[in-house]
């Protein structure tokens, strides 16, 4: 019997079917994914019901126990894990490398300090015994971007499974199979089935996932994906966690120690290409300090050094696409046209894959992209303020607020300029970062809720009240008043 070929219609719909992985640094693929569809989706959400019966019966000290297994493993093959990362998404290898050892120490903390923070607590009330309880909501469903493959997913997993729940993530179509190790080492670390799994696809699967029988559903991402997620989400009534980006400000004052500061700025502008939401965005530098400033920046910019994210030596690797990479040139560009000066880079590079030169620009205003958006990439723009007060207010005038930097001598005025500045974070003569042990989140279009801490734990736990009043022997029962 002669073979018929298949049809146009047909080949279209089986490349919908699956979806590449694009090395950065060389613009070529790496693998084939296929895309999950609603029942594949739906699946695992019912075997992630399945084992929450169980699992959210244990003790929260045998949770712990797996979770301590877990960061073993990821140490255990974090070179392995480190050089995935590094393939999919352009992270230099020691980025890479210190990302599996955050996921490794945020398990360890959570293994260690999660089974305290889910201890009742007892209020003195007028009943005979009253307490607040920390329950498990069921199954937790997140979607993640691409920027920190493993940390993102792992500092919302982790969290959700000391406090009983089960969850299911879909990672970024960029870099999924950075999410897929991580389903490799929590089974490695010996997780029950259907605890922890992952689900690889696009946009399609993550609104499978949304509608899917989750408690919650957790994103990070831009801002236009959380408000569709929120949207989606609030159709069934779900509680959402979103991390949606910033555009974090970079404060220096006059007496500000401009060594420590220029190293920070380059710390915290150039850290993954550029490519984090809390990386700083937008400087705002004291008119007295600017130059000498701008020349400290400039001088430790030079020194970074651009290539092979897989060589040890690199400072700076690519973005993550060819996308990524042509909107950052956009943003500077109109900078440019609308008077910025270059003062380092400014120009794509002519290697091989999706580099863009770290740049520094300097004589920015806010008619320009690069302080109305968020800049995802290695570009810092400087603005020269006459004073702290105007720099405050400038760092206000942002859709966004999720970290911001202060630098100064003056630690009691940094305490008051804290509390001015509009952000759920703020560093004073350091870098924004997370860290396990404190809450992370911001306030206005950065995003809803708080993660890592106990702050982001209790996101994801059902806060129950107990009253417990004495029996009556009469039968009666007590009455209400409200």
């Amino acid at each position: 019997m002669e073979k018929r070929m298949p049809s146009r219609r047909k080949s279209r719909a089986a490349k919908r079917r699956t979806f590449d992985v694009i090395n950065p640094a060389t613009g070529k693929a790496l693998a084939s994914y296929p895309i999950a569809t609603a029942p594949q989706v739906r699946a695992k959400v019912e075997a992630a019901r399945d084992a929450f019966r169980s699992w959210s019966r244990l003790d929260p000290k045998e949770r712990a126990a797996y979770l301590l297994r877990f960061a073993e493993v990821l140490r255990k093959h974090k070179d392995g894990y480190a050089e995935t990362m590094t393939l999919e998404m352009g992270k230099v290898i020691r980025e890479s490398i210190a990302e599996v050892e955050k996921c490794a120490w945020a398990a360890e903390y959570f293994g260690e300090n999660g089974p305290g923070f889910l201890q009742p607590e007892l209020v003195a009330t007028d009943a005979m015994r009253s307490y607040i309880a920390f329950h498990p909501r069921g199954v937790l469903g997140s979607i993640m971007p691409w920027n920190f493959p493993m940390w993102q997913i792992v500092r919302f997993a982790v969290p959700a499974l000391i406090a009983g729940n089960t969850v299911v993530v879909k990672p970024a179509s960029a870099s999924p199979q950075s999410g897929c190790n991580l389903e490799t080492a929590f089974r490695e670390a010996g997780l029950p089935d259907g605890v922890f799994q992952i689900v690889v696809g696009d946009r399609t699967t993550a609104t499978a996932l949304i509608h899917s029988p989750v408690s919650v559903v957790s994103l990070t991402g831009s801002v236009r994906t959380g408000v569709y997620v929120a949207r989606e989400a609030s159709k069934d009534l779900k509680k959402v966690v979103l991390e949606l980006g910033g555009s974090d400000p970079f404060i220096v004052a006059g007496d500000a120690d401009l060594d420590a500061a220029a190293n920070g700025a380059v710390a915290g502008r150039f850290v993954n290409c550029g490519q984090s939401c809390i990386a700083a965005k937008r400087f705002f530098v004291v008119d007295s300090a600017v130059d000498e400033f701008l020349t400290k920046f400039a001088q430790r910019m030079r020194r970074l050094r651009v290539g092979d994210p897989l060589d040890p030596t690199t400072d700076v690797g690519p973005l993550v696409s060819e996308h990524q990479r042509d909107e950052i040139e956009s943003q500077v560009k109109d900078a440019v046209a609308k008077g910025a000066k270059v003062e380092v880079g400014g120009k794509r590079s002519r290697r091989e894959g999706w580099y863009f030169e770290p740049t520094l620009l300097s004589h920015v205003t806010k008619a320009m992209r690069v302080l109305r958006e968020e800049t995802f990439g290695p570009v810092a723009p400087v603005v020269a303020v006459p004073n702290l007060h105007t720099a405050i207010a400038e760092a206000n005038d942002s859709e966004f607020g999720l970290g911001a930097s202060i630098w100064t001598k003056d630690l009691a005025r940094a305490d008051e300029l804290a509390r001015e500045i509009e952000s759920g974070m703020v560093f004073v003569n350091g870098a924004v970062k997370s860290d396990p042990r404190m809450p992370f989140g911001g306030v206005k279009h950065s995003g809803i809720g708080r993660e890592l801490s106990r702050y982001g734990l209790l996101e994801m736990v059902n806060i129950k009240t107990v009253e417990v009043f004495p029996a009556r022997g009469t039968g009666e029962a007590a009455q209400p008043v409200e």
